[in-house]
């Protein structure tokens, strides 16, 4: 059997060996990632606190603008809201994790570690007075990133948000409705920053705005084009904001809306059928080695491009003939692929731009460093115990390797909706 690093190896050989002349089914299942279950955990583990350490321990300090680097592109100029970034998009895949509980030894340690970091940085970025107070009101992404943080704190409300201090949930709750200053763009994903905004608001007992709540879920919802995708805005894009923004905030913004009204019901379980399409398509890209296309822009997001898949495994949604075990076997491949690369990290511990290592020209205008911690986002299984089935069932291959064995799969079938589901206005 293989191990991980033999593997990669071998595969980067691979067309070396294609030209020699082995047949291509032989070369596939020789150059397979072979995963140890046991072990999976342990390295999403490890790879969680490479990435949220350095943010949570210099927000802790109050340090975080001191010592994060602010790469970007020339003249980009997101030093004002790179910070709120990093924290938001952050918190938005830790939360799970964060609320786990009977976690036992070494991983309970490190929980409750990083969980007090979190509680203390909320307070380290929300006070006026510290030298890391972060930008929720001065141009329009500070809308984007407090949207990713209110999604941690629905996401793990019970640890990050009940045992704060009475003024530090003061100081949260004036940052979240400050962004109520920024104007929603309709013609696109940022409907859902405002309605995750308003939702997260809701479930913390604050009044709402229906035009940013109930309103923006209902124009998100009239841009679906079929086959669980929606169009980003009237058009359909051909990148992965699916996965990053669209299909995940509308399954959590509902998920509240639902709790609060039982009217809401019939919209969740559409945007929820069509969220298991969309994770089966998802679960389909990635191939025998773990690789999976860059296509379309935000792609130095990494393995954020897989929230949808992962999300839907979190909730235990996925469709019948999709195993967790696929999935975390796929996933695995994916994180080990991208942060192993040579680049992801610079000497610090921070991530750097890049898509496989270090590739400054993916920056885009609205990238810079604090952006790149979207990638917490793929790691969200891990608020599953570590004795469910997505951790503890031996390995399996994932879609793209059965096909590329030689396997006899059954065919591949697009979903039919063309279902409108009314959104109504909350009692």
């Amino acid at each position: 059997m293989k191990t991980r690093r033999e593997f990669f190896k071998s595969a980067a050989a691979l067309g070396a060996m294609g030209a020699a002349g082995m047949p291509l089914r032989t070369l596939v299942e020789t150059t397979m990632p072979a995963l140890i279950p046991s072990d999976d955990r342990r390295y999403w583990i490890s790879v969680t606190e490479k990435i949220a350490r350095p943010i949570l321990e210099n927000l802790t300090r109050r340090e975080l603008k001191k010592n994060m680097p602010v790469e970007e592109k020339a003249g980009a100029k997101r030093a004002a809201c790179t910070h709120l970034e990093a924290f938001g998009r952050l918190l938005c895949g830790l939360a799970p994790w964060l609320a786990l509980e009977n976690l036992a030894g070494d991983e309970l340690k490190l929980q409750q570690e990083f969980l007090k970091l979190a509680q203390s940085s909320f307070d380290a970025a929300t006070d006026p007075l510290s030298p890391d107070f972060m930008n929720f009101t001065t141009g329009g992404q500070p809308l984007v990133d407090a949207a990713f943080l209110a999604q941690g704190l629905l996401r793990a409300q019970k640890v990050l948000w009940a045992p704060l201090e009475p003024r530090v949930k003061r100081q949260v709750l004036t940052a979240l409705k400050s962004t109520h200053k920024i104007t929603t763009p309709t013609n696109n994903n940022w409907v859902m920053f405002a309605a995750m905004v308003e939702a997260v608001l809701l479930e913390l007992g604050e009044p709402t705005l229906p035009e940013r709540l109930e309103g923006c879920v209902r124009k998100m919802l009239g841009w679906y084009i079929g086959d669980g995708a929606y169009g980003d805005g009237d058009f359909f894009h051909f990148d992965y904001y699916n996965s990053y923004v669209i299909q995940p905030m509308l399954l959590d913004v509902l998920t509240v809306l639902k709790n609060h009204d039982a009217r809401f019901a019939n919209a969740l379980d559409l945007v929820l059928q069509r969220a298991k399409r969309f994770a089966q398509i998802q679960e389909r890209l990635v191939a025998p080695d773990g690789t999976f296309p860059s296509i379309g822009r935000s792609m130095t997001y990494r393995f954020g491009a897989f929230q949808t898949l992962v999300l839907v495994a979190l909730r235990k949604d996925l469709p019948a003939h999709l195993k967790p075990a696929q999935v975390r076997c796929a996933m695995t491949a994916v994180i080990r692929k991208m942060t192993e690369a040579p680049g992801t990290f610079d000497a610090n511990g921070w991530l750097q731009i890049g898509f496989y290592g270090h590739q400054p020209a993916l920056g885009e205008s609205y990238i810079s460093t604090g952006s790149l911690y979207l990638c917490s986002a793929g790691l969200l299984p891990l608020g599953l115990p570590p004795t469910d089935e997505f951790w503890i069932a031996p390995a399996e291959r994932w879609t793209a390797q059965k096909l590329w064995s030689g396997e006899n799969l059954p065919a591949d079938h697009a979903i039919s909706d063309t279902h409108q589901v009314d959104v109504p206005t909350l009692i």
